[in-house]
C-alpha cells in the first residue's frame, strides 16, 4: 500500500511540473477532453470491496467538455490541478471547482465535468475506485 501512495504522489508531482506541455499540446483545437490513464491497480488487503483504482489526468481544452456519463460501480474523485473545471449532476448541483479544490462523484450517478474557459485549459487529476471490475469503467449517456 505504501508503494501506492508513494507512486500517486510521484505522479501527482510530475503532473503539476509539466503545465507548458498541456498548453503546447491544447494549441491544436480537439474535440473534447483527453483521458491519460495513469496507474491501474488491483486493491489489496481489504476484502475487494474496492476491487480497482484507476488514476488519470483528464486535460481539457478551452471549451471542452466530457460527454454526459456515469461509472457503473465506480466512486469518483475529481482533483483540479491547473484551471477552473465545472463538475455538473444531472438534475442536480453544478459546481465550480478551482485549481487544488476537489470533489467526489459517487457511482451511478450521472454526471459530465467541462471547462467554461475559451482561453484557457484545465487539468484535472481523476480517481476512481472500482467495485466491480467486471463492468465498465464508464457509460455514456445519450442526451
Amino acid at each position: 500500500m505504501k508503494i501506492i501512495r508513494r507512486d500517486l504522489l510521484y505522479l501527482t508531482g510530475i503532473a503539476a511540473v509539466l503545465p507548458m506541455t498541456s498548453r503546447i499540446a491544447w494549441a491544436q483545437t480537439q474535440a473534447g477532453p483527453k483521458l491519460t490513464q495513469i496507474l491501474r491497480k488491483d486493491m489489496e488487503a481489504q476484502d475487494h470491496v474496492v476491487q480497482e483504482t484507476v488514476v488519470s489526468v483528464v486535460d481539457f481544452g478551452p471549451g471542452t467538455a466530457a460527454p454526459w456519463h456515469k461509472h457503473p460501480g465506480a466512486q469518483e474523485l475529481l482533483h483540479v490541478i491547473e484551471g477552473n473545471i465545472v463538475v455538473e449532476i444531472e438534475g442536480g448541483e453544478t459546481t465550480l471547482l478551482k485549481t487544488g479544490e476537489a470533489a467526489i462523484v459517487p457511482a451511478d450517478i450521472v454526471h459530465l465535468a467541462r471547462n467554461e474557459s475559451i482561453g484557457a485549459s484545465g487539468k484535472a487529476l481523476v480517481v476512481h475506485s472500482r467495485a466491480a471490475k467486471d463492468k465498465p469503467l464508464m457509460v455514456v449517456m445519450k442526451k
